[in-house]
């Protein structure tokens, strides 16, 4: 796959450029709580000021669902970003005004306070084509979404003449994810985590036609431990979901993939930092206790077979980290990786949160910003948000 990028742009100088970006990040007490995504999409900022162009950046934050809520505002991030920058960052009150200031960066209001961005209204894609010269997508995060910016936007705008290309970071996830779905160097492990094992299936079944190991862990693994027989207590659990996951386990016994679940785990009665808690057999958790995180065995276990890979992908925390007496799980397989002699991916919200409260960050080859998006991308889906970008010859 091959997209238009930044370097297909042409001369932007005195150009103003429309520029999706996924600035959904965390707000506390009006202030941006975790400024990565933010970050993330810098480099192409930072890019297209150098090459003279001003910039209409845009993105949605939270689910609004076409109404103006207050506590999602993008003012916040519009202060946050111009301290990154170092130059000023005109926030507006709109989402798609009739005439815009003559500013260098210019930060429209939440995408998702007009009903018309999640419904892909052409009328609404209409008015944002007549804000720029030319369109820039870096919101990986979002590429999964039939939403006006990412669609319906740069069909209009390539329809009128003008160009529609990827942005560094959308060009960087593309490169890094195609090369795990197509040419990933063996052994590839994936680890997978999380709390419901519906969301995951369409993964698992994907990834066991690539991949050589899938590690499970969450509150997912106990749908697999309980479709095999296994004690569960409280834990959440799947119940409806036991005939795919049996047939997921038989198709990966065919095709020779390890799939592994948890030997043990910390089990509590509740989810709570103060509860007791003891570490039983994974298979073996006593009524009304819940497993909430791996245990040390498989923590070792996991550990081994991620030494001996090439290629790893994780998505989903191994327990509820958030809680200092159930984060040892997660905490132990991001080492793992870390220190793995491996090109290393970690994606979703919660991983790359578990990763940098762990501080190792740095020691992986990719941190994805798109956690639904880089999921639906190595299940090999088309995506919208990348389709309309692709360079055909």
């Amino acid at each position: 796959m091959t997209l238009r990028t930044l370097d297909d742009l042409g001369d932007v100088a005195g150009s103003r450029v429309f520029v999706r970006a996924d600035l959904n990040v965390p707000l506390d007490a009006g202030a941006v709580a975790d400024d990565a995504r933010i970050v993330a999409t810098l480099p192409t900022i930072r890019e297209l000021r150098e090459r003279g162009a001003s910039i209409v950046l845009a993105s949605h934050l939270g689910r609004p669902k076409g109404e103006v809520l207050e506590d999602l505002r993008l003012g916040p991030v519009g202060a946050r970003l111009a301290e990154l920058i170092g130059e000023p960052v005109s926030t507006l009150a709109e989402t798609a005004p009739s005439v815009l200031p003559d500013e260098p960066v210019v930060l429209l209001e939440n995408l998702r306070f007009d009903p018309g961005e999640e419904a892909n209204d052409p009328s609404f894609a209409g008015r944002l084509a007549e804000l720029a010269d030319a369109y820039v997508d870096d919101a990986f995060g979002a590429a999964h979404r039939s939403h006006a910016s990412v669609s319906a936007l740069p069909e209009l705008m390539l329809a009128s003449g003008r160009p529609s290309v990827a942005g560094r970071l959308m060009q960087r996830e593309v490169e890094v994810l195609s090369r795990l779905l197509h040419d990933p160097e063996r052994p590839y492990v994936a680890i997978l985590g999380g709390a419901k094992v519906s969301d995951k299936l369409a993964v698992i079944e994907s990834l066991i036609d690539r991949v050589d190991v899938l590690l499970i862990g969450g509150a997912m693994a106990f749908t697999l431990i309980a479709a095999d027989g296994g004690e569960t207590g409280t834990s959440l659990c799947e119940r409806e979901r036991f005939d795919e996951v049996r047939a997921a386990r038989a198709r990966a016994r065919e095709r020779g993939v390890l799939v592994e679940v948890p030997q043990d785990v910390v089990a509590a009665a509740e989810i709570s930092a103060k509860a007791d808690r003891r570490t039983v057999p994974a298979a073996e958790i006593p009524r009304g206790m819940m497993g909430l995180d791996i245990g040390p065995k498989t923590v070792e276990e996991y550990a081994r077979i991620i030494a001996d890979a090439k290629t790893i992908l994780w998505n989903g925390p191994m327990g509820v980290f958030e809680l200092e007496p159930f984060s040892a799980g997660t905490r132990g397989v991001a080492t793992a990786v870390a220190h793995a002699d491996a090109f290393s991916v970690v994606g979703g919200g919660d991983s790359l949160l578990a990763v940098k409260k762990a501080e190792l960050a740095d020691a992986f080859d990719h941190l994805s910003t798109g956690g639904g998006a880089s999921l639906e991308f190595l299940e090999g889906r088309s995506l919208p948000g990348i389709t309309i970008l692709e360079d055909h010859p």
